[in-house]
């Protein structure tokens, strides 16, 4: 299918096609990605796990060098049709800059995960206009069946569209434009690097885990002064979960921080988009053109 924007869509997989595991973040065990691999397979998917897929050094899942070596050789391997990270954490803004993606330019391939991966969607997207895939990771497969379900029929080239409820703070409105952003934390990390993105007519998605409240608010002031949030088509708003305070309360939620921030300009919002680090966790195809309407329901529709 031809893109507005022209983004590139990685070819679709089939049975028998080969994913390959990495964990370019945080340590992960055999034990814990075990029902992922049998998961994967059950699907018509061969497995190739990346050589130094249960390495550790401290947190992380071995050295630098060790993360970025797997990585890379998913990226080289040309029967490797798809990459998905084991899990997030913290680790892949330390070996964003040693990769060489001329491989994944001349043969795309899915590069599949979020939290932590946001560093890959956004530096992808900034640099090749390859679609990338937000979704759940081996370390969450079993914790939501609809979002591993919906994880594989996206694979497998069911473009996805998405009906959610009403939410009391939604701000209603039409909107297409191409899907970016994911992790708050990590978008605010990226800014004024290589990977950062320009989010100008683009609809910006954004999610998080476990920050304090007051930090919510600083990271949407980056991006507001920035000139981030001025220019954007729509902004759907996933999970924000278990959010910390002060002793001193700071007074609003989260999701009342967001709106706020963004009560001057005049484009959709919604909020209780079902990704990010909740129970579900729905497929986003980040660089992929969207149409975006908040009615009474609100939509996500990938063209």
């Amino acid at each position: 299918m031809t893109r507005t924007k022209k983004s590139i869509t990685p070819a679709y997989l089939k049975p028998g096609d080969c994913i390959g595991i990495v964990a370019p973040a945080r340590k992960i065990s055999a034990e814990e990605l075990a029902p992922a691999i049998q998961e994967i397979e059950n699907w018509g998917l061969k497995v190739r796990l990346g050589k130094n897929i249960y390495a550790a050094r401290s947190q992380f899942a071995g050295a630098d060098e060790q993360r970025c070596t797997d990585f890379q050789d998913m990226l080289n391997d040309a029967e490797v049709k798809a990459i998905i990270a084991a899990r997030g954490g913290y680790g892949s803004v330390r070996i964003i800059d040693s990769l060489d993606f001329s491989s994944l330019r001349k043969n795309p391939k899915w590069i599949i995960g979020y939290s932590d991966m946001t560093v890959f969607h956004n530096h992808i997207h900034a640099h090749y206009g390859i679609e990338t895939l937000h979704a759940t990771m081996p370390i969450s497969f079993t914790k939501d069946a609809e979002s591993l379900s919906l994880l594989k029929k996206t694979l497998f080239g069911e473009n996805p569209e998405y009906w959610i409820g009403d939410h009391p703070l939604n701000r209603k409105g039409e909107a297409t434009g191409t899907l970016i952003g994911g992790n708050l934390s990590l978008l605010y990390s990226l800014a004024s690097t290589p990977s950062d993105i320009d989010t100008t007519g683009k609809i910006l998605f954004l999610e998080d885990l476990d920050e304090y409240l007051y930090h919510i608010d600083r990271m949407m002031m980056q991006l507001k002064r920035s000139g981030k949030l001025e220019n954007i088509m729509g902004l759907v708003i996933g999970g924000f979960s278990e959010m910390k305070d002060n002793t001193v309360p700071f007074g609003k939620t989260a999701e009342e921080i967001i709106l706020d921030t963004v009560k001057e300009y005049p484009y959709p919002v919604c909020f209780g988009f079902p990704a990010g680090h909740g129970v579900q966790n729905y497929p986003l195809v980040m660089g992929r053109e969207v149409a975006f309407s908040v009615k009474e329901k609100t939509s996500l529709r990938f063209l």
